[in-house]
């Protein structure tokens, strides 16, 4: 799992993690769930984030229920909330059993495989149900959740605590297919009985709440991320990534830049080049020449230093990118950093300069950036 908190010295970036953010971001999610609560979705190391030092943050501001995807998560997670229930969203699988019943995992059954196999323990241990509306991911089908809604015999032999089910166009609040989804939904719910259910992920709860569900699993917005295209983004922004300044050099108008040459200099520019690459997570897929953007990034992959926008020069590579700093001025430059995401910067801005979603940028960040967290939560 992630954490380094080291002072950056030996590195070529930085990231820095508002746990305050984070925690005001569950706080603002949990009202909008209401009568309901909102959980919180920790799989992948907390979207990348660091699940250590995430969920004590939001397990301290009352959060009691987390889902993370695998094994593993469950069991690094259980130690920084003992008391909170954890659900394990990609089930149970081979050899994996005995870990989760002694950590009090709760696995989340997806089919009747999975059902008759956790049934068969003997001793009862709680499970969820994940039930597959539409989206034909993980699932039981409509059909078999009725039947195992009236199945007495297997039921008995199930402690069943939640059922749920995962919108597939929640971030499209008109798609036909949410209320397909909700209607089927409500109808294996009416015959599971009085069982806590949740459907809503982030976008659902932006855009329905809870949908007079228990409970609610917001991911993405919690970590700052925009759930619902053509709205503005209510959640508070929580990573700032800020790359080293390596050196700044000028080149002659026509001059190209980076591998393939693929970027001809236009005019006579002066280029920051930084020491985070590819191999940071910094995406190749926004290199300066050659990606289809989209309109909202018209200037495509950009860092932000000095009051400038800094667009990125031909290909990011491994372990630099070269950024078109002519104009910034020299004060700024020597401070030594520019900021790739963060205020200036968007996250989502950033993946669309890809053509990709916030939720691959934010999960690919990678173990080489030292990592500050903040801990206050502003009003």
């Amino acid at each position: 799992m992630t954490g380094r908190t080291d002072n950056g010295d030996l590195r070529g970036g930085r990231l820095t993690i508002d746990l305050g953010a984070i925690v005001a971001n569950w706080r603002d999610l949990d009202r909008r769930s209401r009568p309901g609560r909102a959980a919180a979705v920790v799989k992948a190391d907390a979207y990348g984030l660091g699940a250590e030092h995430v969920v004590p943050a939001l397990a301290a501001a009352g959060c009691d229920t987390f889902f993370a995807a695998m094994p593993d998560e469950g069991v690094s997670i259980r130690p920084l909330a003992p008391e909170a229930r954890i659900f394990l969203l990609n089930g149970i699988q081979p050899g994996a059993t005995d870990a989760m019943i002694a950590d009090g995992l709760i696995p989340v059954l997806a089919s009747l495989q999975q059902v008759e196999s956790w049934a068969a323990g003997g001793d009862r241990p709680p499970c969820a149900l994940q039930i597959d509306t539409g989206m034909n991911r993980l699932g039981l089908t409509v059909d078999e959740a009725l039947a195992l809604a009236g199945d007495d015999v297997l039921r008995s032999r199930l402690d069943i605590v939640h059922v749920m089910s995962h919108f597939a166009c929640a971030d499209m609040s008109d798609h036909p297919m949410n209320q397909h989804q909700i209607e089927s939904f409500q109808a294996v719910m009416a015959s599971f009985g009085d069982i806590e259910s949740s459907l809503s992920n982030s976008a659902g709860v932006l855009t329905g709440g809870a949908h007079g569900l228990a409970v609610t699993r917001p991911g993405i917005a919690l970590y700052g991320g925009e759930a619902v295209d053509g709205i503005a983004n209510p959640m508070r922004p929580v990573v700032t990534l800020e790359a080293r300044i390596m050196q700044v050099r000028s080149a002659a108008a026509g001059e190209t830049v980076s591998y393939g040459a693929t970027h001809r200099l236009a005019r006579d520019s002066r280029i920051a080049i930084t020491s985070v690459g590819y191999a940071d997570g910094y995406p190749r897929a926004g290199s300066g020449s050659g990606v289809p953007l989209r309109d909202a990034v018209p200037e495509g992959l950009c860092g932000f230093v000095g009051g400038h926008r800094a667009p990125v020069l031909g290909r990011v590579t491994m372990d630099l990118t070269c950024f078109d700093v002519t104009g910034v001025p020299d004060d700024a430059l020597a401070e030594g950093w520019i900021e790739l995401i963060g205020p200036n910067i968007p996250l989502d801005d950033v993946a669309r300069a890809c053509g990709t979603i916030g939720y691959e940028v934010l999960t690919g960040l990678g173990p080489r950036y030292a990592r500050h967290y903040r801990h206050k939560e502003e009003d």
